[in-house]
This record gives structure tokens, sequence and C-alpha cells, in this order.
């Protein structure tokens, strides 16, 4: 693997973490490390050996957002460069969310502006007791514009009304009513519970897994009428029976056996 500035990989049997690495800025997002990211993602991925992937920051907070010295930079630029720049963004975010593998974000400490858009574009999200969350843009005249299809997706337009509109701070309880993370842990039980999280998506399929995440998001995004959907899904379903893998999970239920995806 690479030797990155911004992020580390750690590698844990058949998971792998990506940390973000700038806590002297609270990971805040910048250039050098949007690009560390995607090509950090782009490796796992392609790693046979890695069916899980976890994202985190290091130190005090998963992520402050945008570091603001990169914002007071992009600002001097024209509108064709912050385009591209912006369009950088926006396509880490799709990446995140159209990984084939299941992605976990512990989040901990702050998770601001487009922190929150990296954790809603996965697909676990984990936070801790302590977090605090703000959609802080508008109180810098900004939008959280390429952040909101993956956080409408997740929180719903209502929730995306309050938080974004307001800019205000909310804590973990409140991001868990918000739908944008799906449980809170205390700091002291958060490994264990993200083992968990780990252990069950290990026991499953991998090939399984990947198409339930194509499944989960092309019914849900996706306009087609009633026939197309049941052709579409059919379909899916009668490739994984058929497959080595289906039938090898059948096999190992009837004969009550771990399946052969599963490490002893």
């Amino acid at each position: 693997m690479n030797d990155f500035a911004t992020i580390e990989l750690e590698t844990n049997g058949q998971s792998v973490t990506i940390w973000m690495n700038r806590p002297e800025k609270h990971n805040a997002l910048n250039a050098l490390m949007i690009e560390e990211l995607s090509d950090a993602l782009s490796q796992c991925i392609d790693r046979q050996d890695s069916r899980v992937i976890i994202l985190r920051g290091r130190g005090r907070s998963f992520s402050a957002g945008a570091d603001l010295n990169y914002m007071k930079e992009i600002a001097g630029f024209g509108h064709d460069q912050n385009y591209q720049d912006a369009l950088r963004l926006a396509s880490l975010f799709e990446k995140v969310y159209t990984c084939p593998k299941p992605v976990i974000a512990v989040v901990h400490g702050s998770s601001f502006g487009g922190a929150n858009g990296l954790s809603a574009a996965c697909d676990i999200v984990l936070a801790d007791t302590n977090t605090v969350f703000a959609f802080s843009e508008v109180n810098i005249g900004i939008t959280p514009a390429t952040i909101s299809p993956y956080v409408i997706r997740r929180c719903g337009e209502a929730a995306a009304r309050e938080l974004m509109l307001t800019g205000r701070r909310f804590t973990a309880e409140e991001a868990y009513r918000f739908l944008l993370v799906n449980k809170v842990v205390a700091p002291d039980n958060l490994e264990s519970e993200l083992m968990q999280y780990v252990d069950l998506m290990l026991s499953s399929g991998p090939k399984a897994v990947e198409q339930c995440k194509k499944l989960i998001r092309v019914v849900s995004s996706t306009a087609q009428d009633t026939g197309e959907m049941m052709r579409f899904t059919a379909n899916m379903i009668a490739a994984q029976r058929a497959s080595a893998e289906g039938q090898e999970g059948i096999s190992s239920f009837f004969e009550k056996r771990k399946p052969n995806w599963v490490q002893s």
C-alpha cells in the first residue's frame, strides 16, 4: 500500500481501518486528504483480503469538516477551479456510498460540515456519546451542497431543514433520533460494539453483501415501474441461488456447519 501524509491504513484480519490523521487540525479536510481518502478507498476495494472498511479519526475529533486555511485559499479561485475542487469532494462521497464492501464510520469528538457527508455515505455509523455534530456551512455563508444527497437520504428532508438551515450544534443522541447515526455508544464500549458489527458483516457471504448493497441502492433511488422492479429483484435472487456462494450458504445451513467464507 502507498504511504500517505494525511491518513493511515491499519489492517486487522479481514477489516481495514482508514484513519484520518491530522489530529492537530482535528482531521479537517483539505485537498490532499480528500485525494488520499479516495486513493485509500480504491486500494481497500481492490484488496481481496479485506471485506469490511472502517473510517475513523485520530486524536480528539472524527473531523472538523473543511480546513479553514484550505477554504480561505479556494475562496480566491475562479468558478471553474472551485467547481473542480467541489467535484473531487463529491466524488469521494459517492465512492464511499457506492463502495461494494460495507463501510462503518466511528465518530467521536467533533463531526462538522463535510465530515457528516463522509459518515452519511457509510453503511453504519457509530457515535461516541460525547460527539458534537453540526452542519455549520450556513454560519460562514455557504451551503452543505455536496454532502446533501447523502445526508438527506439518511435523515430525510424535515431533519435536514432543521439542521442545515440553523447550522446549530447537536448531540449524539439527537443525531441518533435524526437517523444520522445507527447507535450511540459509551466511549469504553465503542471498540467492542464496532467489533460486533464487523463480525456480523464477516459472517455473511461477501458477494451477497455486495449485491445487497446494490439492491438497497437501486430500490431506494431508482424510479422504476413495478414490473421492472420485480424483474430486477427476481433476477438478482435467482442468480444468487444458483451461484457458488449461494449453494455453499444453503448447504452449510442444512449441514449445520460454518460456510467457507467464515474464518475459524
